[in-house]
């Protein structure tokens, strides 16, 4: 498997990680879009929303709870702060393995684009 981020959770390409467990793994995203902008992953490689199973509601359900201890733990859960999600080309997915982006430090507007 060629997935950038299994690689991370591998360990055979660095990231500036800042939180894990034995079912997610938060890091700094490299290309950020705000002050603050973080990755949650599941370690369990699942390529799209579309490809979610039963089975991967515990996992899932880890990745609010992380983007919500990793904005309080950054110190920015209280001013607020954004969760996105994206699915295929269309939504703008790059990567195809689930993540969360945790984008804090600054206000945000509506619509997103």
């Amino acid at each position: 498997m060629d997935c950038l981020f299994c690689k991370i959770i591998n360990r055979e390409i660095p990231a500036d990680i800042v939180y894990e467990d034995d079912q997610v793994l938060a890091f700094n995203d490299i290309d950020p879009k705000a002050p603050t902008h973080l990755l949650v992953i599941p370690k369990k490689h699942i390529a799209t929303l579309n490809d979610l199973t039963e089975e991967d509601q515990t996992v899932v359900g880890r990745l609010p709870l992380t983007a919500a201890k990793v904005a309080k733990d950054k110190g920015f859960a209280d001013d607020g702060y954004r969760v996105v999600m994206n699915c295929n080309e269309d939504g703008g997915q790059t990567v195809y393995h689930i993540h969360m982006h945790v984008m804090g430090g600054r206000r945000f507007t509506w619509p997103a684009g």
